[in-house]
């Protein structure tokens, strides 16, 4: 196993097996919540017109989000390795494939993600609190706390994560409790239903559910990954579809479809009919902590690709080093933090996440199909002993299917940011033919030499 430690006789190649299955069901909920929940379901509802159609189309997504968390499980049955989905796709296409998924996660996806989350962060914290800082340097303070926790070690960074999650889960339900004393305080509005636009709504409905594929990251650090990381997927997907519904359908009733429509912060225009001013304050201190918390779930999650990247000698060596105690990539972990610093810096983050839509959800379909490789190279494949996706291939093609047409809508109604996304994509070409020619050679180099200590 490839390792930047330069010191043969102390390096560690193994990452620490220390999360069960309630820390990765944490880790799933916590890759898909954000502060999407509390804000964005206005943009549903200028599509589709009517609660029911409102409900459809995130039972819908939840639904498709619930058949990729089913293909999910069963790549980690098959490779329970860090990193995830680019094992998944190294081992069923090519490694350039695998490489460029890094390449975009690390340069826009996920930075991207994070930079503008963790401004999102900061003006939420600076209104709280009056605190005369700017939202970017709320922003790059919590980007550096939370890179400097993770650097001790997954168990570390999954009692932090988990705690953020459980209050998330707290912020939703008081939002959907107390949501109910304004139920029929609205005036009653006559909606005309509109279900041409329900394919639209299932865009920003889609993206609201991504982010549970960012627990397959943490495979090889999980004590069981085939048994646990399928229920994980199971329940924290459920758990997620129950507690989005269960929002928009306050939302819905309290604002009235069209009335949601009206407004970019129903969360708040909700609990302020409810109880006043002072639950406008209290969903705007719930969303902070759902993005600090969405921000622990990638710096947690994310930088076990790169590290993986680098164990294949396809990245700077010492990502790929794991300290000695923690056992925690703490030079990927800090790649990561440094990266997402600069890019909420350069306050470009909106306009990054822009270009790469059509792309990441590209690569979404392209995992999906992953699957549909392996099950045909490897149709026996110990198919006794891990989990089996319901419905497979129908469940698979209609994932790919999904996220494919995404990516279609996307280019179609954005082409030039689809055509800048291309570009950053096809960007990483020439990087990774340096990075291969890199590796055969330093190959070369290790074969030549005396016998010493392994480097793989």
């Amino acid at each position: 196993m490839y390792s930047g430690n330069d010191d043969p006789a102390t390096r560690v190649t193994q990452l620490a097996r220390r999360l069960g299955v309630f820390d990765a069901t944490m880790i799933v909920m916590g890759g898909i919540i954000g502060a999407g929940i509390f804000i964005s379901p206005y943009v549903v509802a200028r599509h589709v017109n009517t609660t029911p159609l409102i409900l459809g189309a995130w039972a819908a997504g939840g639904a498709i989000a619930l058949a990729g968390a089913f293909v999910y499980a069963e790549l980690a049955a098959l490779r329970p390795e860090a990193g995830g989905v680019y094992a998944y796709l190294r081992d069923a296409f090519h490694p350039m494939v695998a490489f460029l998924f890094g390449w975009t996660l690390l340069l826009v996806v996920q930075a991207g993600g994070m930079a503008a989350v963790a401004v999102t962060f900061g003006l939420y914290v600076r209104d709280l609190t009056g605190i005369a800082l700017s939202p970017t340097t709320l922003a790059v303070g919590a980007l550096v706390a939370l890179t400097l926790i993770n650097c001790f070690g997954v168990r570390t960074g999954a009692n932090v994560q988990n705690t953020f999650m459980v209050l998330k889960i707290v912020a939703i339900a008081a939002l959907v409790t107390i949501g109910w004393l304004a139920v029929g305080t609205a005036p009653v509005t006559p909606d005309v239903e509109r279900t041409a636009g329900f394919g639209a709504a299932m865009v920003p409905v889609l993206f609201a559910y991504g982010g549970w594929q960012t627990a397959s990251f943490i495979s090889e650090e999980m004590r069981d990954t085939r048994r646990d990381l399928p229920r994980a997927m199971l329940w924290g997907i459920i758990g997620v579809i129950v507690l989005y519904c269960a929002a928009n359908l306050v939302y819905a009733l309290v604002l009235t479809p069209s009335g949601l429509a009206a407004t970019t912060t129903p969360a708040s225009e909700v609990m302020r009919r409810a109880i006043g001013e002072r639950g406008a304050r209290f969903i705007a201190l719930g969303i902070a902590v759902s993005t600090i918390g969405y921000l622990s779930q990638g710096m947690l999650t994310a930088p076990r690709v790169y590290f993986a990247m680098a164990r294949d000698g396809m990245f700077f060596a010492k990502v790929g080093w794991l300290h000695p105690r923690t056992r925690a990539p703490v030079y990927a972990i800090a790649l990561q933090g440094v990266w997402a610093v600069a890019v909420a810096l350069s306050g470009r983050y909106e306009q990054i996440l822009n270009y790469v839509v059509a792309i990441d959800a590209i690569f979404f379909g392209l995992t999906g199909v992953a699957l549909i490789v392996f099950r045909r190279r490897e149709p026996h494949s110990d198919s006794a002993a891990r989990f089996r996706t319901p419905g497979h291939p129908w469940t698979t093609i209609l994932f790919v299917a999904a996220f494919w047409l995404v990516a279609l809508n996307t280019v179609v109604q954005f082409p030039t940011s689809a055509g800048i996304g291309v570009l950053v994509l096809v960007a990483g070409v020439p990087v990774y033919v340096w990075w291969s020619r890199r590796r055969v050679r330093l190959a070369a180099r290790s074969s030549a030499a005396p016998p010493s200590f392994p480097s793989a």
